[in-house]
Parts: structure tokens; C-alpha cells; sequence
């Protein structure tokens, strides 16, 4: 045990002399007595003393059952550290009861298998199917552990582009605790009592006739939060199927965008710029991507109306 640990407890120690693992999982192993002082089993309190020897004794096995896909990938980025994907709308992240296959950690598997070794294989965060955009994920236990307390410490961030109902005056900060919907179960909303802490700012990108382009920074990662958020604020997303209510056309509205607003058949959510510290280089790197084809055409569609109605 080097000297500057010396009287720390044994969980802290731990931290610095395996960065590669989070403190959850070194916690677990010191539980279960496969992280041990001089052989002898312990607890994460202990106080550990120069000179001791710290054995580690585990053999990493695949964290996940699921199996690699030869599946396209818009990788935008990616070396030993991280990958920075771009996802088109449609894709679901994470396979699961509905979903066993066909998703993006199933090609991410099949482009890179040693993130099979790594919690969630590699994903820290996640963005919903039909919401498209930017996602990091860790290729290595040394750079999920720096993303996700990236996450956990809120210097991660996430700005989204959306595309709101109704014409808002102003932008601002949403903070609302969410949980899981009191009756709806499928569904998330705003929980005052109960629900895990939430906060949204947004601010006015452009106006329409009878939407708002926002762009939105997550100060927190909650289900559904910016759909969640909005909607609580009455300017849900535009095409949300659960929580976008009726769909509202511009007043004398052409044939031609009402048909492009009953075409767009997802919520109107992008994720297009992520700023993190590069878990090798210890810099700040900024990743951006394009509008997906389909929001940038209903962007241009409502911004020639609101141009044809001007005076």
C-alpha cells in the first residue's frame, strides 16, 4: 500500500489504486471478500495502513446476454477511450422484452465485442427509440467509470433541439421532480412528492405561426424528462405519441404543411451537441451532429409558412 493512502479507508484507497472499477463495484467486492488487506477480509471502513498489500481476487465476466448484429453505425468518432454515435430515429438502444434484437448495443457488439465486458456494454446514458442523436459510449472500465461520474457530478452536457406546440414568450428552467405517472404506469410526469429531482433549461431558437424551436440543456437524466418538462409547461413536443395531446396546425394552414405535420409521427427531439472531459486526454472535447432528415425538413417546412404569412 503506497504511503499516501496511508489511514484512508479502505473503499477510498481502493478508488485510487484501481481507477479502472467505480466505487460501487470495488464496494461490492470488499463485501463479498473478494477485495481484501493481507488476505484477510475486511469492510470499506477499515482504515488501511502503508505497507499492506490490497488483493484483489475476481475474473470479469461479460456483463450482458446480448449478442452482437452486423447493423449500420453512424460513428462520428471513436478511439481506445469512447465512441460518439450519431442514432437515427427508430433505433432502440438497449434490446428487451420487445425488443431482442435489431438495437444498438446489439451492432455495437458486433463492431466492437470487448465492450461485452463493460456494464450496459459501454452505453452511460441513453436517448429514447424515436428521439434521434448524439450518444457516448465507454470503451474501456477506466472510461465508463470517468463518464458516468461525469453524469453523476453534472459536468456532462447534453443540448438537445426540439420543436414545441404553441409559441412560447421567453425561455427558462423547468425544475420539477418526475416519476413514474400515479396511475399511468407506462408513462412519466411530474411527481411533487416522490419523484427524483429533474431540471430543464430552455431557450427560444426560432418561432413559428403555431410552434417554438427550442434548444434545451439537461442539468439532470430522468425518463422522458424534456417530454415530461414541456409538456408540464402546456408546449408539449410536437408529434409526441404519449405526451403531445392533439396536433395543432397553423391558422389557414396549406394542404402541404398540414400534411407534413401529420407525417411526423415522432416527438420532435435531437440531440445535437455533447461536451465532456476525454477520459484519456483530460480535455474537454465538444461533439455536434446535424438535424435528422426528417426534423430538418419540418423545420423548413414551418419556416417557409411563417415567411408566407408574414405581411
Amino acid at each position: 500500500m503506497p504511503g499516501h493512502c496511508d489511514g484512508m479507508r479502505l473503499d477510498q484507497a481502493a478508488a485510487r489504486i484501481f481507477p479502472d472499477f467505480s466505487r460501487a463495484r470495488l464496494q461490492s467486492w470488499i463485501k463479498s471478500g473478494a477485495l481484501r488487506i493481507d488476505g484477510e477480509p475486511t469492510t470499506q471502513r477499515t482504515k488501511v495502513i502503508a505497507g499492506s498489500v490490497l488483493e484483489l481476487h475476481v475474473e470479469l465476466e461479460p456483463e450482458v446476454a446480448w449478442s452482437g448484429e452486423s447493423l449500420p453505425l453512424d460513428i462520428l468518432y471513436e478511439d481506445e477511450h469512447i465512441l460518439i454515435l450519431n442514432k437515427p430515429p427508430g433505433l432502440v438502444v438497449h434490446p428487451g422484452a420487445g425488443n431482442p434484437s435489431g438495437t444498438l448495443v446489439n451492432a455495437l457488439l458486433h463492431h466492437r465485442p470487448s465492450l461485452e465486458s463493460l456494464p450496459r456494454a459501454g452505453l452511460v446514458h441513453r436517448i429514447d427509440k424515436e428521439t434521434s442523436g448524439l450518444l457516448v459510449v465507454a470503451a474501456s472500465l477506466r472510461a465508463h467509470t470517468s463518464l458516468v461520474d461525469q453524469l453523476q457530478q453534472k459536468t456532462m452536457r447534453r443540448e438537445y433541439f426540439a420543436i414545441v406546440r404553441g409559441t412560447m414568450t421567453g425561455g427558462g428552467t423547468v425544475k420539477a421532480p418526475i416519476g413514474r405517472h400515479p396511475r399511468l404506469r407506462t408513462k412519466m410526469a411530474v411527481v411533487p412528492r416522490g419523484g427524483k429531482e429533474a431540471v430543464t433549461h430552455y431557450r427560444i431558437a426560432e418561432r413559428f405561426r403555431a410552434h417554438t424551436a427550442i434548444d434545451v440543456q439537461l442539468e439532470t437524466g430522468r425518463t422522458h424528462q424534456i417530454r415530461v418538462h414541456m409538456a408540464h409547461k402546456n408546449h408539449p413536443l410536437l408529434g409526441d405519441p404519449v405526451y403531445g395531446g392533439r396536433l395543432q396546425f397553423p391558422a389557414d394552414a396549406s394542404e402541404a404543411v398540414k400534411a407534413s405535420l401529420r407525417s411526423f409521427r415522432r416527438q420532435a427531439l435531437h440531440a445535437r451537441k455533447l461536451t465532456l472531459v476525454h477520459p484519456g486526454e483530460q480535455e474537454e472535447v465538444i461533439f455536434e451532429s446535424e438535424l435528422a432528415t426528417d426534423l430538418m425538413e419540418l423545420v423548413a417546412v414551418l419556416r417557409a409558412d411563417a415567411r408566407r404569412a408574414d405581411p
